[in-house]
């Protein structure tokens, strides 16, 4: 049961974005998109040309997502958090290699602000894993699932945790990746048609990425886990239909002087 769960998480995931879209919408009280409105979109890709400045441009995009979901099957499947948090590094760097390696500007900016992400996230990641470990004795999340209390344990790494959600999902005030209005799509500006929506479909993932570490501060309760995602998923776009998007130098002074020391503090705390 477990591999059909992995084989269907792209469309999981679309369907989570495509939730998030209609949720969205009637934030705005508008009528917005149909709930499946990311696969409409997936079709429509498959009949635009496809255009390919060189082959490692492409097949960076491929690995990116073929990465990406292996690194949800290992979360699926209980595997350890810091292999995890590394493999999903492993992904992020297949996206900036490919915006680097390409002569746009738009690409290279976009590049530059995928790394300024990475650096703002990934301590939060590591040290959520840490978390877990002195909780439960174990970075294997089929261990961790099997403890409870999490939430009163780790209240602080919690918190930091729901601060770089919307980095992940690129929603404001975090969303310095895309920055539609400043740099014309980012990394993924030269890409088209079915490599371009290996990228599309790479987002899906990536929601399923994020908000499994959330879920897993449910431990043995999965209504408690199902609660928690539904709570911080709403809170993210509630905030992003009423905050303005951050500069980069912002993002990463803002969760450096209050995500990282909140997960500092709570694991100190947890220690002494």
């Amino acid at each position: 049961m477990i591999w059909v769960w992995i084989a269907l998480a792209p469309v999981f995931g679309g369907l989570v974005y495509g939730g998030e879209r209609v949720l969205r919408a009637r934030m705005q009280r508008r009528k917005g998109p149909p709930l499946l409105q990311p696969f409409y979109d997936m079709f429509k890709l498959l009949d635009k040309r496809t255009l390919i400045i060189h082959a490692p441009h492409a097949l960076l995009a491929v690995a990116h997502f073929l990465i990406l979901w292996f690194t949800v099957a290992a979360i699926f499947l209980g595997w350890n958090l810091i292999y995890i948090v590394f493999l999903h590094l492993f992904a992020q760097m297949m996206l900036v290699l490919a915006g680097y390696s390409v002569r746009s500007v738009y690409s290279h900016l976009g590049a530059n602000r995928e790394l300024l992400m990475l650096i703002a996230y990934e301590p939060i990641l590591l040290l959520v894993a840490v978390g877990f470990y002195l909780c439960s004795g174990s970075f294997e999340i089929s261990r961790i699932l099997q403890g409870e209390g999490y939430l009163i344990q780790m209240p602080l790494l919690f918190a930091a945790l729901a601060m770089i959600v919307p980095i992940k999902v690129k929603k404001s005030p975090f969303d310095v990746g895309e920055a539609h209005q400043e740099i014309v799509g980012g990394v993924e500006i030269e890409y088209s048609g079915v490599f371009y929506e290996f990228l599309y479909m790479s987002r899906f993932l990536e929601y399923l990425f994020i908000y499994s570490f959330v879920f897993v501060f449910g431990g043995t309760s999965a209504w408690l886990g199902a609660v928690l995602v539904a709570g911080v998923f709403f809170m993210v776009n509630l905030v992003d239909n009423a905050t303005a998007r951050v500069r980069p130098p912002q993002m990463i002074k803002l969760i450096y002087t209050i995500a990282l020391p909140l997960a500092i503090v709570n694991l100190l705390w947890m220690l002494v």
